[in-house]
């Protein structure tokens, strides 16, 4: 198939962290524009405001009226028309208003036919709650926008893909979360989207378990023997390469992981701390279940260096390229399910994000 780039929406985030400075960072970088044709959802006010407080130079733009096409080759903006003061490094309540805004506005775009995928920038998951957003996170208010029951956050680099059963809840409450349900729904979520959107046509998955040692036995705690190694079973008894569970210390200490087209956590932390030890800044948020490709880089607001010029737009290029691949793949697993011939001849292959030379 003939690659394809999509019109893509994206959001601010807080516009005190870095996410502007990284978007400008990555739009520097000509090759972007071979990917995408990126709308940003910003006021220009504010676009310059940050660009002028951050030090940095302000890149040309397009602002997008109604009726007026996004233009390829540089940087589009729809304007949200809400004043924020900008003030870097500071969480604020009107930033995260701000923030939620453009996101909206994001939304919007693709549910009215403007933009076709999003990638978000980072937000302050405390100023931006409000009776409009009372999420812990992106992914579970996109999966509400988009009525979507199954859905999970997956953080993809060259190295590995790393989904979570329990996303952003409080650790305590980790165990009375799990079910064999639950992890079965996140299992067939993970499987459809590397079958979908990865073009592998028999996933290999390894679960990891809960308690240290995979409980051992059940001295160290029933979850392993009780919840998930009945669902790897299941699986097993019908031929699918869902294995573990795994001792998460010994599988990463070993890379195990390198057997694997993917990893299932239990929770946050047992998935991400690995992963951004391996991938930090080469990372990428993917939103899994979703009928749009959504992709962020894998940092958040980073208030610590707002204003300091050294917000690293690696991980949002990264992003970006992600989005481009995935969208196609997803594009090529439904053009070749129309024809079943073809489509059995489509042979099982590692997926590579392609990330071009940048040099």
């Amino acid at each position: 198939m003939t690659k394809k780039k999509s019109i893509v929406a994206f959001s601010s985030g807080d516009p005190n962290g870095i996410g502007l400075e990284v978007f400008s960072k990555a739009m520097s970088n000509a090759l972007v524009f071979n990917y995408c044709i990126p709308v940003l959802h910003c006021d220009q006010r504010v676009f310059k405001s940050y660009h002028e407080k951050a030090s940095l130079r302000l890149p040309d733009y397009n602002v997008v009226h109604e009726k007026k096409e996004p233009r390829e080759g540089m940087i589009n903006l729809i304007e949200i028309n809400q004043k924020v003061e900008i003030d870097l490094g500071e969480a604020a309540q009107d930033a995260g208003v701000y923030a939620f805004n453009s996101l909206r506005s994001a939304i919007e775009s693709i549910k009215n036919g403007i933009a076709a995928n999003l990638v978000t920038l980072p937000i302050n998951k405390k100023t931006i709650q409000s009776e409009n957003f009372e999420f812990p996170g992106h992914t579970e208010y996109l999966a509400a926008e988009f009525g979507v029951d199954h859905f999970m956050m997956i953080l993809m680099s060259d190295e590995l893909r790393m989904g979570v059963v329990t996303g952003h809840i409080p650790l305590k409450e980790v165990s009375g979360a799990l079910s064999s349900d639950l992890i079965k729904d996140k299992v067939e979520v993970l499987r459809a989207t590397l079958t979908e959107d990865f073009g592998i046509s028999k996933p290999k998955i390894a679960i990891l378990g809960l308690n240290p040692h995979s409980g051992d036995d059940g001295l160290l705690g029933s979850e392993e023997k009780d919840i998930i190694i009945p669902v790897i079973e299941d699986y097993a008894s019908r031929g699918e390469l869902v294995i573990g569970p795994y001792s998460a210390d010994a599988f990463f200490g070993n890379s195990n992981y390198k057997q694997f087209d993917a990893v299932l956590a239990m929770y946050h932390d047992q998935g991400l701390i690995p992963f951004k030890q391996l991938s930090f800044s080469k990372g990428t948020n993917y939103t899994a279940g979703l009928p749009i490709i959504r992709t962020s880089p894998d940092h958040g607001t980073a208030f610590d260096i707002a204003g300091q010029g050294k917000g690293d737009p690696s991980s949002l290029l990264q992003a970006i390229f992600s989005l481009h691949t995935l969208y196609n793949r997803r594009l090529e697993y439904f053009e070749l399910k129309k024809n079943p011939l073809n489509f059995m001849k489509h042979k099982r292959e590692k997926f590579s994000i392609g990330i071009p030379n940048l040099k």
